[in-house]
């Protein structure tokens, strides 16, 4: 009888689905731009509260490999980010910096219950994405939602010079 409760609660235990934490996927679109000299752009990601602080850092995008790290007097020019929260930092900032990207779309993946969002309250953010480019434009979209997500969501913002189409995937 012991064995058979014992083999019950096993195969129950495998049979169930594993819980799955929330996840926030964000595909970010470099557009091609045709223009006599081109430099990729500067890019951050962020969740901010409803009165503009930041939340969590999700993602730098910058020159990494300039001589003295050079590339990061450049972070400024992400104005929004700088603001808020760039200047408190020193770089790299780990598990949030990273080279610039090349023309193309950009998918990045954070899961509920690892950082940055393991510590983010229940609440309404807004996912805010900016652009800067050297000889180029900046450009700042913002993607409102729901955190923790009670079902999948899908939203987007379209940029019209530095920052493609921008999509934000929730899931429970």
């Amino acid at each position: 009888m012991r064995v058979l409760l014992r083999s019950l609660v096993l195969t129950t235990m495998l049979a169930a689905p594993a819980a799955h934490a929330a996840a926030l996927t964000v595909n970010v679109e470099i557009p091609e731009l045709d223009v006599a000299s081109y430099h990729r752009p500067y890019i951050a990601l962020w969740i901010e509260q409803p009165d503009h602080k930041v939340a969590a850092d999700l993602a730098v995008w910058y020159e990494q490999d300039k001589k003295d790290d050079e590339g990061t007097k450049w972070l400024k020019d992400l104005r929004q980010w700088w603001r808020r929260s760039g200047r408190n930092h020193s770089f790299p900032i780990d598990g949030v910096s990273g080279a610039t990207r090349p023309v193309g779309s950009h998918v990045l993946t954070f899961e509920g219950d690892k950082a940055p969002l393991a510590d983010l309250p229940p609440g309404e953010y807004g996912l805010v994405v900016e652009a800067a480019r050297e000889l180029g434009g900046r450009e700042l979209l913002r993607i409102p939602f729901t955190w923790p997500p009670s079902q999948e969501q899908q939203a987007a913002a379209k940029g019209e010079h530095e920052l493609g189409k921008v999509t934000l995937d929730l899931a429970p």
